[in-house]
């Protein structure tokens, strides 16, 4: 039952539940975890699927340009590109912070666990502050970013080239 704080992440005791109360919660655990898993997995369809649109995007705009119907594309390319761009920059944003709900459920989960072994690995990468590990998420956002710089850099050659 929630109280005032908020729902509580384990709802009974060993008692109240019955025998089946660590086997049930190692259970639920497993499962989690394998949640989370997917997730980081649907983060790196998602980039790669960006990726692609992406490539094509400037594949489609070095086409155009070098092509009797570069006008207008000229800039619509790249306005398209900085949308699909900062949608990128979204995604892997949410990802990141799904992700890190789940892994703070993880550890809670993980005190009733006689070992806490992503909390322990966690304290190990010092959070990712440290040397030992920096996190993949705050790598793969600058990504995103190089295309709409890219993306700009277009459409202020297309304005200018439009102009002439």
């Amino acid at each position: 039952m929630p109280d005032a704080e908020g729902p509580q992440l384990i709802r009974h005791t060993k008692e109240s539940y019955g025998e089946s109360f660590k086997a049930d919660l190692f259970e639920q655990y497993k499962l989690y975890v394998e949640s989370a898993e997917k997730i980081s997995e649907r983060r790196v369809s998602a980039n790669n699927y960006l990726l692609t649109v992406n490539a094509f995007l400037v594949t489609l705009y070095t086409l155009l340009a070098a092509s009797a119907y570069g006008g207008g594309w000229a800039i619509l390319v790249p306005v398209a590109g900085v949308l699909v761009a900062l949608t990128w920059y979204q995604i892997i944003t949410s990802y990141r912070n799904l992700n890190t709900v789940k892994f703070k459920v993880i550890h809670e989960l993980e005190r009733e666990m006689p070992a806490a072994l992503y909390e322990y690995e966690w304290h190990m990468a010092e959070e990712g502050r440290g040397k030992a590990y920096h996190p993949l998420s705050h790598l793969e956002r600058w990504v995103p970013m190089v295309f709409a710089l890219l993306y700009g850099m277009l459409a202020i050659i297309g304005v200018v080239n439009c102009l002439r």
